[in-house]
């Protein structure tokens, strides 16, 4: 028998998953592979030594999580020419073109399908299925924890009863501010980007909104209006430079990502000479990822994925064109839907629907949706409208992709 050494960086929820995996798919590996992976070290709080560790090691697997020590083990990895898999978004978002220009320099491979969506295998796609393929946008439910309360909310709930039943489920944790946030599917998106446009994105340069401010009258007013609600990640080519963002967004039922529900993930890929691939599954959970995991490390034994290619100069874009759907809390009175239509017209924006619901008092919802607008000029819309006497509380608006595919 030859062995695959492996050294796993790791020993938590995933990398207890992937151990056990890997011990119950070895001999089915070794059959197809010729080589059989073993585990032959493991590094942990409170066991293990890198230097130890490396040199008896084929493939560094790290499932650690943290920037650092993960950073400087896995640089140290691929300067001593040993190939790496991780599942780290937040290095891989904050350090990803140190780590690529590391694997490049020094010719190993760097494999993170599990860093992005779980058990979807999207990086693979991008990576060598539409390797060749000009992308031109990507939407993505990338954090299983949000698409589950949102879910909840639609059904009725609050947004702290949803988060409550999301935590006792284990599909929140306890500190969940990186989720609700939008953070999390932030960093994902980042790498995303980097493979779909080869452009080096950042965390820091993704603007991200959670959905800790979304209100249930939102989520009413929007089935009232065939809209369903969902916290989205987008990287698309606009003109000459690329736009990547994270926000709540409305959804009409004909978009591919409208019908995913609970804690699962999917991603959208669009280009024009594939129109649009969906891909979606279980984005969360131990054994979910450690497969991931271990679905870069056959890669690795069989020699798929080179080195990652060197970066691309594509500008960053902040101010884009969305659709909106917009909520106010109006003075029930007559001129009030004339005003604040007035001001929108004034700075560019049509009006696609609108629904004003009676509820008694005299105050009453307005809501309704646009027509796209660049962002910046809804902003001052806004402004201008949550100074008018007739309205009651600040403006709230949410983006809304337009898109249906048949």
């Amino acid at each position: 028998m030859t062995s695959f050494r492996i050294g796993l960086l790791g020993h938590g929820t995933v990398g207890g998953a992937f151990a056990t995996l890997l011990a119950e798919r070895a001999d089915e590996i070794e059959r197809f592979n010729g080589r059989r992976p073993v585990i032959t070290g493991v590094l942990t709080r409170t066991r293990g030594d890198f230097a130890q560790i490396l040199p008896e090691a084929d493939l560094i697997v790290e499932v650690m999580g943290g920037v650092e020590p993960a950073r400087e083990h896995l640089l140290a990895a691929m300067r001593a020419g040993t190939d790496i898999v991780t599942a780290n978004k937040q290095l891989l978002s904050q350090h990803g073109e140190e780590l690529f220009e590391t694997a490049r320099e020094h010719g190993v491979r760097l494999r993170f399908e599990a860093a992005v969506a779980g058990a979807v295998p999207v990086v693979r796609v991008l990576e060598e299925s539409l390797s060749a393929t000009p992308i031109e946008r990507i939407h993505g439910i990338v954090n299983g924890t949000t698409n589950y309360i949102l879910g909840e909310m639609d059904r009725g709930g609050t947004y702290p009863e949803a988060l409550a039943e999301a935590q006792r489920r284990g599909y929140a944790e306890a500190d969940p501010s990186d989720d609700v946030s939008g953070r999390d599917a932030a960093a994902k998106m980042a790498i995303l980007a980097r493979l779909a446009f080869g452009a080096p994105v950042h965390l820091d340069d993704v603007r991200y909104e959670g959905i800790e401010q979304l209100q249930p009258d939102d989520l009413r007013s929007a089935r009232e209006m065939g809209l369903g609600l969902k916290l989205i990640g987008t990287a698309e080519r606009l003109g000459g430079g690329l736009s990547v963002r994270v926000h709540p967004v409305f959804l009409y039922a004909g978009h591919p990502l409208s019908s995913v529900s609970g804690p699962f993930n999917a991603v959208t890929v669009e280009s024009e000479t594939v129109t649009e691939i969906t891909l979606s599954g279980p984005g969360a959970g131990g054994r979910q990822t450690a497969s991931a995991v271990l679905g870069d490390v056959v890669s690795v034994m069989t020699g798929g994925a080179q080195p990652p290619a060197p970066p691309l100069a594509l500008p960053l874009l902040q101010d884009v064109e969305s659709a909106f759907y917009l909520h106010f809390d109006v003075a029930d009175r007559p001129g009030v839907l004339g005003a604040i239509a007035q001001v929108l017209g004034e700075h560019g924006a049509s009006i696609k629907s609108v629904m004003q619901r009676r509820v008694g008092g005299d105050v009453v919802p307005l809501t309704m949706v646009l027509h796209p607008l660049l962002e910046s000029r809804l902003r001052e819309a806004l402004t201008q409208i949550g100074e008018l006497e007739l309205v009651r509380s600040a403006p709230r608006a949410i983006r809304v992709i337009e898109e249906e595919f048949g």
